[in-house]
């Protein structure tokens, strides 16, 4: 039986010229924009694309006009492959972005044509949320419909995967290795403050387990850690006029300030590759913020990317899920 792994994510502009396009596809997903009406969502879609490309142009020029986030992800999948041969196992390994290019759609059949008939899909959000893994499940459920998947491939769904130890490892070794970025007499009293992407507050309460998904994951990482570093978990990411689920990643650097905390290590707790919210974000918005509020030191622990460790967890992710009875969703 060919195995095969699909892995999801939203996807990024690699171009300025990719910015608009992109921006489209994202606010036309029923799942981040909930407008019931297509005709009236798709409208909205574009306004927004065009109002916004002009600014999302100038963050993305700040990292080198675009992100890196498909290269990085495809390298994900090359690593993951390795993993699975360097455990007697030939894989498939398939990046699918929500939003973006390579689909979901050029996923499914670069997976068909090379004969696949076991199919894990592994989501790279930790948290599950709807706006994420809930909207790449439900596209690819379209698709099955369709295509009628199905009865020819055996398909389990991973629907969140914070808890895995390996990925708590990794994220610890993460925060563990930008810890010695600072200064050797000021190491003891850095704040950790994990910063997630936010949601709109009415998608958790309509029942979205993202925060409480958020708030577990940075207490496994804490144990993990086992060391006297006080955290705080924020959330950035905001965009329009509606209640967003809060603090502000920007308000709670403003209130460490206030409180004479002066070293801080940004750790991005939803996001497993490098793309616009870390870099640009929090490498460069909130390093400069933090400056102007009197932090001497700001640093930022690194995305898991190609974390060994990371790595090692996606394959054992994927190998309990074959081996269990339970999994098709």
């Amino acid at each position: 039986m060919k195995e095969g792994v699909l892995l999801f994510n939203l996807g990024g502009p690699e171009t300025l010229e990719d910015v608009r396009p992109f921006l489209y596809n994202l606010f036309s997903d029923p799942d981040i924009l909930r407008i019931r009406s297509d005709v009236l969502r798709r409208s909205l879609a574009w306004i927004l694309a065009a109002t916004r490309q002009r600014k999302s142009r100038g963050l993305y020029r700040q990292i080198g006009g675009g992100s890196p986030l498909r290269r990085i992800t495809e390298a994900q999948a090359a690593a993951l492959a390795a993993e699975f041969a360097s455990r007697g196992r030939e894989v498939g390994v398939y990046v699918g972005m929500r939003c973006w290019k390579p689909t979901i759609d050029e996923a499914v059949q670069r997976l068909l044509r090379d004969g696949i008939r076991r199919l894990v899909l592994l989501p790279l959000f930790p948290q599950y949320s709807m706006t994420t893994t809930g909207s790449c499940f439900r596209y690819f459920r379209t698709l099955d419909g369709r295509l009628g998947l199905s009865p020819k491939i055996q398909i389990s769904y991973i629907q969140s995967w914070y808890k895995e130890s390996l990925y708590v490892e990794a994220m610890a070794d993460l925060i563990r290795a930008a810890l010695m970025r600072f200064s050797e007499e000021g190491r003891a009293r850095v704040r950790l403050l994990y910063s997630a992407h936010s949601l709109p507050a009415r998608y958790i309460e309509e029942g979205d387990p993202y925060l409480e998904q958020s708030r577990e994951s940075v207490a496994l990482i804490d144990a993990c850690l086992g060391t006297a570093h006080a955290s705080t978990l924020a959330f950035q990411s905001r965009v329009g006029p509606v209640k967003w689920l809060g603090p502000d990643t920007r308000d709670v650097l403003a209130d460490l300030a206030g409180k004479g905390v002066d070293r801080v290590l940004a750790v991005p707790i939803s996001f497993v590759s490098d793309h616009i919210e870390t870099l640009q974000e929090m490498d460069i918005q909130y390093k400069q913020l933090a400056a102007k509020l009197g932090i001497r030191e700001f640093h930022r622990a690194d995305a898991p990317n190609l974390h060994p460790t990371f790595i090692r967890a996606l394959a054992d992710l994927t190998i309990r899920e074959w081996n269990s009875p339970v999994g098709r969703g």
